[in-house]
């Protein structure tokens, strides 16, 4: 069922503040700041990225290595579009919210409404507001968002149960908009042991960095269908993926016998 525009403002409360990252906002800032500082800077203009979407202490050294290389953009993006799996709710195709903006301790993040109910005319495209309800993926996003860039507005995506040609499709028009930026929030390997999952994430970083979707199995990637639905798009496009960064939570902040695997690409 389709999803119809609202007329008065609603704004979407943060869900995992104070649990995925601080609910205080100077902390919040203080943490962000350290964790940009931190991760170096590339000659690049990333059109889209790809980053980790856990808890802070876990995935924002890796997330940030992404973030670093918006630094000569800042002025230019005015729009973002943000894609993770929904992991809380089942459902088929893509989810939009009805909302008018998404909040964060660090302030409120404006929808772009006009871009989402233009999205909602896709068939594969339905509100949904109860698959955002507790989801994490696209929310730890934002607070690194409202750091670097002046005021933006989000179209936030969440990615059931669907085909990543259909993800294709609905950014292809976006590609060739200088003022929007794709962003992709996947972790990789889940649950496994430190090597295994080293195993595991060169393999999928291999299939991303060879624009293969084909190649990247399930379990080797929780935003696969986003992410595969990207590479489809970059190849089509020309894009080139960087490799940022590519660790787990055995090298940031947890032990070594069951990690999840982190990886930041840019595509340029």
């Amino acid at each position: 069922m389709k999803m119809e525009a609202i007329s008065s403002p609603r704004i979407k409360p943060a869900a995992v503040a104070g649990m995925f990252y601080p609910a205080e906002a100077r902390q919040l800032q203080a943490d962000l700041d350290r964790y940009l500082a931190a991760a170096p800077v590339l000659d690049c203009q990333p059109r889209a990225l790809i980053l980790p979407h856990a808890g802070y202490v876990y995935s924002a050294p890796v997330a940030a290595s992404g973030y670093r290389q918006l630094q000569n953009l800042t002025a230019k993006i005015r729009r973002v579009i943000l894609l993770g799996p929904a992991h809380r709710v089942g459902f088929r195709g893509i989810a939009a919210h009805s909302a008018e903006a998404f909040r964060t301790p660090l302030g409120d993040v404006p929808l772009d409404r006009p871009l989402i109910d233009q999205l909602l005319q896709l068939p594969f495209v339905h509100g949904l507001d109860a698959a955002f309800a507790q989801e994490h993926c696209l929310e730890v996003q934002l607070p690194f968002l409202q750091r670097l860039l002046p005021p933006f507005q989000l179209t936030p995506l969440l990615v059931g149960q669907a085909d990543y040609l259909q993800v294709t499709e609905l950014l292809e028009p976006l590609a060739d908009d200088p003022e929007c930026l794709i962003l992709i929030s996947s972790d990789l390997s889940h649950y496994h042991s430190y090597a295994e999952a080293q195993r595991l994430d060169q393999q999928a970083s291999e299939a991303i960095l060879q624009l293969q979707p084909e190649a990247l199995a399930q379990d080797q990637a929780c935003g696969r269908i986003p992410v595969a639905g990207l590479l489809v798009l970059a190849r089509r496009r020309g894009w080139r993926p960087l490799l940022l960064d590519l660790r787990n939570s055995g090298d940031t902040a947890g032990p070594r016998d069951q990690v999840v695997g982190y990886g930041a690409y840019a595509f340029v």
